[in-house]
């Protein structure tokens, strides 16, 4: 079973997200903040994280960048989730580190199907 690390700080994202990730049969841990989201990553070593950008305390560019930026986290897939649909928005996520990139309101067949993409 895969572990999921899923930083959300809307509780209705976080609730259906998670729902559906666990229905599937990954592990889901969750965090509100970028902070807990980076603290979370070190401690449990998840296989892959969907970090929306759009955090409090540390948003997700910054907290993507630290997890790239450290060895024991630089490995782990991260899928940005973000309501900024924009180009610059996905160059963006690509420049912080991110290693995908999807918009909301999710399409959750298609952001399944980047889950699995990571995880084979």
């Amino acid at each position: 079973m895969y572990k999921i690390l899923l930083v959300e700080d809307n509780e209705m994202n976080r609730d259906m997200l998670s729902r559906r990730l666990i229905r599937k049969g990954y592990e889901v841990i969750m965090a509100t903040d970028g902070q807990q989201g980076v603290e979370a990553a070190r401690t449990e070593a998840p296989a892959l994280i969907l970090m929306d950008m759009s955090l409090p305390v540390m948003d997700g560019w910054q907290a993507t960048r630290l997890l790239k930026a450290s060895p024991e986290t630089q490995g782990i897939p991260i899928i940005a989730l973000t309501a900024h649909a924009m180009a610059s928005d996905r160059e963006m996520a690509f420049e912080a580190g991110c290693d995908d990139f999807d918009t909301k309101p999710v399409d959750w067949n298609r952001l399944l199907e980047k889950i699995q993409t990571f995880l084979k």
